[in-house]
Order: structure tokens, then C-alpha cells, then sequence
């Protein structure tokens, strides 16, 4: 700006922050180190996919989730694992 110019208001930037991500309870922290590992061994044992989220450190819903999706899959003439009726 030219110094004879007339003073300005300088408009402040504000940038609103977005509202950070509700952090998520892993389901160890949810259920504890047993009853998690439990439920991700069922899990492991019904999935039938290459990266399934049977994780401890995901949430619990998503590997029940798994297991439910997994046993579903069977036909009424088809006998699910054990770990689909645990």
C-alpha cells in the first residue's frame, strides 16, 4: 500500500476449528483385556475376510459386527462354527 493511503481495517482470518472427532473407546478399554480377546478370537475363528477388523483395539461393536456379518453367510442347511452361537 501507497504510505499516503488511509489506514485500513485489517479483517481478522478466523478459521472456526472443527470439532475434533469424539475419541473412540478401543474394546479392550471397553470390555477389558479378557472379555476382548475372547470376543476377538470368535472373530478370527467366523471371518472369513482377509482383513477382518478383529482387533482388540477396534471398537467392539465393529468386530460383533463381524462375527454377526460372518455368520450370517451360512444357508439353513449349512452348520455355522460354535462361535457363531457363543
Amino acid at each position: 500500500m501507497p504510505a499516503d493511503a488511509p489506514p485500513q481495517e485489517e479483517a481478522e482470518a478466523t478459521i472456526s476449528d472443527p470439532v475434533p472427532p469424539t475419541p473412540v473407546k478401543s474394546c479392550a478399554e471397553d470390555i477389558g483385556a479378557a472379555a476382548s480377546a475372547k470376543l476377538v478370537r470368535r472373530c478370527i475363528a467366523v471371518s472369513p475376510a482377509t482383513h477382518p477388523p478383529c482387533n482388540a483395539l477396534n471398537e467392539c461393536a465393529a468386530i460383533q459386527g463381524e462375527i454377526e456379518r460372518s455368520c450370517a453367510m451360512y444357508g439353513p442347511g449349512e452348520t455355522k462354527p460354535a462361535e457363531c452361537a457363543a
